[in-house]
């Protein structure tokens, strides 16, 4: 069987090009889940212990009942064993799917979860910095309402689809997802910080963005920098104008610099600092 062809369902790894789920999977039929995108190094996720954290707080919200042996030791093992089998080596993005077992409408029949595992090579080994720089604008058809799903990494996904739709209409790189007060929460799949006189500011949780694992990571790397952060802020595309840097945020993809938005052109000192400083925490993870 050719390399990249196998994904992990319920601790079985099957052939990635037969059916797997059944007409009544409560994903398919109600987004009845959630899911976590990881970066793999090697056959290892840096950081799963954090996503299998957030996953959690996810399940416990949605009242899905994750199985007692979900544990960072099993979920390692399961994704090396898919990395493995798939060929992946050098590096890869991981999903994982929680979902509630088949059965029931709106009422469900079980609470139990059912789970997969997925992965696809990327290019590089490591976090790197893209070399060029992404253009990117506001979504000005639909905002994001501020309520306690905003926390949860959840299958449905229609606002971010329609706004990658929208950028890929306008040839923009990316989208920024404004809230339902017309402040800027995150793009469809990033967050966003930007950089002003050695001050690093992104918008608070409670304006609506996900809480990334990346986002985390960058506050915490950025004060060992001694870099100053705001990470409680509401900004507005007017503080975007006014930036020195912007750049963008996910677990996969680390650290995206921008270059433009709209008129406004920006440089990347602070982005390539932070991803040198990336580079190094997870190397250092590594040697542990």
């Amino acid at each position: 069987m050719a390399a990249n062809n196998f994904l992990c369902f319920n601790g079985d790894f099957l052939s990635s090009e037969k059916p797997v789920f059944h007409s009544q999977n409560r994903a398919f039929r109600y987004g009845d889940g959630i899911f976590e995108s990881m970066r793999a190094i090697g056959t290892t996720v840096p950081f799963l212990n954090l996503h299998l954290e957030r996953l959690r707080k996810g399940s416990r919200f949605l009242e899905i009942e994750l199985p007692e042996y979900f544990t960072f030791e099993f979920l390692s093992k399961q994704i090396s064993h898919l990395l493995n089998a798939n060929k992946q080596f050098s590096g890869a993005r991981v999903r994982l799917g929680v979902f509630r077992k088949n059965g029931g409408s709106f009422f469900p029949i079980s609470n139990k979860a059912d789970y997969y595992i997925e992965s696809s090579s990327v290019e590089s080994t490591n976090f790197q910095l893209n070399s060029k720089g992404l253009v990117i604008d506001l979504y000005p058809d639909y905002r994001k309402s501020i309520n306690p799903f905003n926390s949860l990494k959840s299958i449905p996904s229609q606002l971010y689809i329609k706004a990658a739709i929208y950028a890929q209409n306008k040839k923009l790189d990316d989208c920024i997802i404004l809230n339902e007060n017309s402040r800027i929460a995150e793009t469809t799949s990033s967050n966003i910080f930007i950089s002003s006189n050695n001050r690093l500011i992104t918008p608070s949780l409670s304006e609506g963005c996900l809480p990334g694992i990346m986002r985390d990571i960058i506050i915490q790397l950025a004060v060992k920098e001694k870099i100053t952060v705001f990470d409680d802020a509401c900004i507005t595309d007017k503080d975007l104008i006014e930036a020195d840097e912007v750049f963008l945020t996910n677990a996969v993809q680390g650290i995206k610099w921008v270059v433009a938005f709209r008129n406004r052109r920006y440089f990347s000192r602070t982005a390539k600092k932070l991803n040198q400083s990336l580079t190094d925490f997870v190397q250092s993870l590594s040697l542990q």
